[in-house]
């Protein structure tokens, strides 16, 4: 049975009286433990779908399935639960907050789910510590390098244990080497069993996927699925 699974998904916007098909009855099957690639050119609807799968968006028409409950139709707060609970996001922009440290912009997803001060702060510290990091727990993520900055966005992710690890092109503002870096740490996450989607512009970075699927006007090119 698949960890997520996509049936007939559509999303159109309406700009004033025009009806504008974004995706165009996607139909995917992602298993727990893969390591998928989303990849096509700008307006291919990649961002959208991710979107859609991170319950950040909802479908015009068609079914998500997470864990064979459809979650296509779910109030805010549910949506707003599974975020916290099932998914876990890596940002391009790494979307840490610069008032805070790195320690409590880890510990902040716990915080939602109500954990324990300490309990908070043990995975944080080890999370950090697992992404090379232990020695910036005080620091604020405005003195950090990008590479270092991404690193913590891994560990944030990571926090609350989710069910799939959404990484929207989590090398694009980086560096070859911290890119090989970030890389190494997805790669990682992967072989010790997280289910990993990412969209990317860069081939390089899918060298270790099981999958690349390829999208084009809103629409999975034949085969790619």
């Amino acid at each position: 049975m698949p960890i997520l699974e996509l049936v007939d998904l559509e999303k159109t916007y309406t700009i004033g009286e025009v009806k504008v098909p974004i995706l165009k009855k996607i139909k995917l099957q992602i298993y727990a433990g893969e390591f998928v690639a989303l990849m096509g050119p700008s307006g291919s609807g990649k961002s959208t779908l991710m979107n859609i799968i991170g319950c950040l968006d909802r479908p015009s028409g068609g079914h998500i399935l997470l864990k064979n409950e459809d979650i296509s139709n779910l109030s805010e707060e549910e949506l707003a639960r599974i975020r916290r609970e099932e998914i876990g996001f890596i940002f391009q922009t790494f979307n840490l907050i610069g008032r805070i440290s790195v320690l409590k912009n880890v510990e902040l997803p716990m915080i939602f789910r109500e954990k324990s001060r300490d309990e908070r702060i043990l995975r944080a510290q080890d999370l950090l510590g697992m992404v090379g990091l232990k020695h910036r727990l005080d620091y604020s993520p405005l003195n950090l390098s990008g590479g270092e900055r991404q690193r913590v966005a891994i560990a944030r992710a990571l926090a609350n244990n989710p069910a799939i690890i959404l990484a929207d092109e989590p090398t694009g503002n980086l560096d070859l080497k911290s890119t090989r870096d970030i890389m190494d740490i997805i790669r990682k996450l992967n072989d010790d069993g997280h289910t990993i989607i990412m969209v990317t512009h860069d081939a390089d970075t899918t060298e270790h996927c099981n999958r690349v699927i390829q999208l084009r006007d809103g629409k999975i090119l034949e085969g790619a699925s």
